[in-house]
């Protein structure tokens, strides 16, 4: 979750908002749509069925500098297949997202390589002559972090999926 300052004072940013719709064709277009037509921006968006084939579940991850938080959730409630709507604060839900990130790296960079993949809990996905595809799945907090130290090396591609997102569990 980003802050932003106002009057000193920090003020979320980012909200992540889990939507339970109907797993039917163009729902998904309807909401993106909706966000299009109003000027909301979208920071992060995934979606996929749930545990119920007839549902699914989009994780949005909206930036509420564009628009109160109120007024979207009220658009959304308004799409005939919206079923619920949640915020989930971030330190009561558990997010992730995935980065794949291909390196450029000579042999004898490779074990620095690994060895800052493995610190972070991640994977080589593959490994060329002069570079190396590597695979993390954590939080965005985490990826930001790995991205920040892989630029001491040439990127050459990077892709992160949409932040995906659950409500803790309650102990």
């Amino acid at each position: 979750m980003s802050v932003i300052e106002r009057n000193g004072r920090p003020v979320q940013k980012l909200h992540i908002l889990s939507v339970l719709v109907e797993n039917k064709s163009g729902v998904l277009a309807r909401v993106a749509s909706l966000f299009a037509r109003r000027g909301y921006n979208i920071h992060s968006l995934a979606v996929a069925p749930t545990e119920d084939d007839s549902l699914s579940r989009i994780t949005i991850v909206v930036d509420v500098a564009t628009a109160p938080l109120e007024q979207i959730t009220k658009q959304l409630h308004k799409l005939i297949n919206v079923i619920r709507i949640s915020e989930l604060h971030p330190a009561e839900a558990q997010e992730r997202e995935l980065m794949l990130a291909t390196v450029e790296v000579d042999p004898s960079q490779r074990p620095e390589i690994i060895g800052l993949v493995d610190a972070f809990g991640g994977t080589i996905a593959d490994v060329g002559v002069d570079a190396m595809m590597i695979s993390l799945a954590s939080s965005p907090e985490r990826l930001d972090a790995c991205e920040a130290l892989l630029h001491h090396y040439r990127i050459r591609q990077i892709q992160r999926t949409g932040r995906v997102a659950l409500p803790r569990l309650s102990s």
